[in-house]
C-alpha cells in the first residue's frame, strides 16, 4: 500500500513538554503547516509525565514558535488554525502498569477522521528512556503496520558499539527496520543534501572527483559555543561521540560515495556504507598517528571571557572528556586510495561553521615565472554548510595591471542570493520526509554500527591513557597545536573558514 502524503496523520511526540520540541520540532511542524505541507487531517501529542491541558500546552509551544521559528513570530490567525490540531496527554510511559491513555487518544482521533491514519512517534527523550517507551508501544499495540507506522530515533545511538548493537536488538525486536527513522538533523540541512545534487545533477566536476585530480579533504565543523546547561549529558560523550561519530562521518559518506543507480532510499544508504566499510582501520598503536583531542580552558570568544571546560556546570574540576576532535582518515577504494580525509570539530572555537574544503593537485608543469605565482593557492571548492549556505570555486587568475602576476579569486554561490528565500531549517524537512515514509536521509542500522567501529578504537585508547595536558587550547582559538601537527606531517594546513558569518 502506497503512503501517500495527504493521509490521515498522527504525530506522538514523547517528551512533548521538553526543549527539543520546543525549540525544533514544533516551530518546524509549524513552518510546514504555513507552507501546506501537512495532511488536512493532522494532529500533534504531545506526551509527558506532568500534568496539564490542552491549552497551557499550546500556549508553552507558542512560547517557542515565537522565539525560534524562521518566521517568528507567529501570525494569531495562523497560529489558532494550527493550535486546533495540538493536543497534550499526561502519561507516565516509563510506568509498565500505566493504562491505554495513548491507544485511547489515538482511536478518538481516527474515529472522527473516519479511518486510520498514519501514526509517527517520535521519541524526543533522552537515551535511556527509549527503551521504556519502545516497551510501552509495542504493549499498547499502537505501532504495528510496518506501512502506515513509524518510530523516529534521535541521536545518539547507543554510546559505543557494544551499545548501538543492544538498542539495535532492542528496537529491531519490536519493530521492522523499515519502520525506524534514526535522525540526524545535520542531514537535513539544504546544503547537506545538495552534495548530492552538486555532484551527481553536474558533468562538469564529477569526472575530477577522485585521488587523480583531488589532493585532500577537510570536513570542518566548529563552534563558538561551550557545553551550555548539557554538562552532566557532555562529559559522558565528548566531542567524538557527540559530532564525530554521525555528523563528520555522515557528510564524508555524501563526499565519497559512489554515484546510485537512483535516488531510492536504500540505494543511496548502501553507498553511504559501502564508504564507512572502505575506510581504513585504525589500529590500536597508530591512534596517536590518526587522531588528536583537546579541551579548552579559559580564553576569549568574540571579546567575551569565556571559562575553561572543567569550571563548566556539571563538568568534574578534572575531567578528561575532550571539546575538540581531529581525525586523518582514508578510504581504501579504487577511487580515493591515498586521499587524506581530515575531520575536525570542536567548542569555544573563533566561529561557527560548518564546510568541506576539496583541494585539488596542483597544475602538472607550472609555465609562469616564480614572481607570477608567488601568491599561487591551489584550487579549491569550498561547500558551506552553515552559517552562510553556498558553494565557492577557487581559482587562479590575471591581476590587474601590466605584470603578469596571478592570484586567487573567489567564484561564488549562495542560497540566499541564488533564491531569494530562506531555507528551510533542518528539521522541517526531515519531518516531512518521516510524514512521507522517505528514509534517505535517515541511518540504517548498519551505517550506525559501522560508524562505530571506526572511532571504537580511538574510544579505547583515549579511555585507556588520560590526557596529561588538558585543559590544551584556549577559548577562542582554532585548537590545540596537536591538530596542527596532525595535518602538516602530510605538508598540509588547516584552512580557515572562506565565508565568515555576518
Amino acid at each position: 500500500m502506497a503512503i501517500q502524503q495527504s493521509d490521515p496523520t498522527v504525530l506522538v511526540i514523547f517528551g512533548g513538554g521538553g526543549d527539543l520540541a520546543w525549540r525544533k520540532l514544533v516551530p518546524a511542524l509549524f513552518n510546514l503547516h504555513l507552507d501546506h505541507l501537512l495532511p488536512e487531517q493532522f494532529a500533534i501529542v504531545g506526551v509527558a509525565r506532568k500534568q496539564r491541558d490542552d491549552v497551557s500546552f499550546r500556549q508553552h509551544l507558542r512560547a517557542g514558535v515565537d522565539r525560534f521559528s524562521r518566521r517568528k513570530p507567529a501570525d494569531e490567525q495562523q497560529w489558532e488554525r494550527f493550535a486546533a490540531h495540538v493536543f497534550y496527554l499526561a502519561d507516565d510511559f516509563s510506568d509498565p502498569a500505566s493504562g491505554p491513555v495513548l491507544s485511547g487518544k489515538l482511536a478518538e482521533l481516527e474515529q472522527g477522521w473516519g479511518g486510520r491514519a498514519n501514526r509517527l512517534f517520535y521519541l524526543a527523550i533522552p537515551p535511556d528512556m527509549v527503551p521504556a517507551a519502545a516497551a510501552h508501544l509495542q504493549r499498547l499495540g499502537v505501532c504495528r503496520d510496518c506501512q502506515r507506522d513509524r518510530l523516529v530515533v534521535e541521536k545518539p545511538f547507543g554510546r559505543d558499539l557494544q551499545s548501538a548493537r543492544e538498542l539495535d536488538r532492542l528496537l529491531t525486536g519490536m519493530f521492522a527496520e523499515s519502520q525506524i527513522y534514526r535522525i540526524d538533523h545535520y542531514l537535513g540541512k539544504e546544503t547537506v543534501q545538495n552534495i548530492l545534487a552538486f555532484r551527481f545533477a553536474n558533468s562538469l566536476y564529477e569526472p575530477l572527483w577522485d585521488r587523480r585530480y583531488i589532493d585532500h579533504v577537510q570536513i570542518t565543523v566548529a563552534e563558538t559555543v561551550g557545553v551550555e546547561e548539557r554538562g552532566g549529558y557532555y562529559d559522558q560523550a565528548g566531542a567524538l561521540r557527540d559530532m564525530v561519530q554521525n555528523h563528520l562521518l555522515q557528510i564524508l559518506c555524501l563526499m565519497a560515495m559512489e554515484p546510485p543507480v537512483s535516488f531510492d532510499a536504500d540505494e543511496v544508504r548502501n553507498k553511504k556504507v559501502d564508504v564507512l566499510r572502505a575506510i581504513r582501520p585504525i589500529r590500536p598503536e597508530e591512534v596517536h598517528q590518526y587522531a588528536v583531542r583537546g579541551q579548552y580552558g579559559r580564553g576569549s570568544v568574540a571579546g567575551t571571557a569565556q571559562p575553561g571546560y572543567r569550571e563548566e556546570p556539571g563538568v568534574p574540576p578534572a575531567s578528561p572528556t575532550e571539546t575538540y576532535a581531529a581525525l586523518k582518515l582514508y578510504i581504501d577504494n579504487w577511487r580515493w586510495q591515498g586521499v587524506p580525509f581530515y575531520l575536525r570539530t570542536g567548542k569555544r572555537l573563533p566561529c561557527k561553521v560548518s564546510e568541506v574544503s576539496i583541494l585539488f593537485r596542483p597544475a602538472p608543469h607550472q609555465l609562469f615565472p616564480a614572481a607570477a605565482v608567488e601568491n599561487w593557492q591551489p584550487n579549491r571548492l569550498i561547500i558551506h554548510i552553515q552559517p552562510e549556505e553556498g558553494i565557492v570555486t577557487r581559482i587562479q587568475a590575471k591581476q590587474p595591471g601590466s605584470r603578469l602576476l596571478l592570484g586567487p579569486v573567489d567564484m561564488q554561490f549562495r542560497y540566499r542570493d541564488a533564491f531569494k528565500v530562506v531555507p528551510p531549517e533542518a528539521y522541517e524537512t526531515l519531518l516531512l520526509d518521516v510524514i512521507k515514509g522517505d528514509a534517505t536521509l535517515f541511518m540504517r542500522a548498519d551505517q550506525v554500527e559501522r560508524a562505530w567501529k571506526i572511532v571504537e578504537p580511538v574510544l579505547e585508547a583515549w579511555e585507556a591513557v588520560p590526557p596529561g595536558d588538558f585543559p590544551d587550547y584556549p577559548a577562542g582559538s582554532w585548537g590545540p597545536e596537536s591538530a596542527e601537527l596532525l595535518i602538516a606531517r602530510d605538508g598540509h594546513s588547516w584552512l580557515q573558514p572562506a565565508i565568515k558569518p555576518e
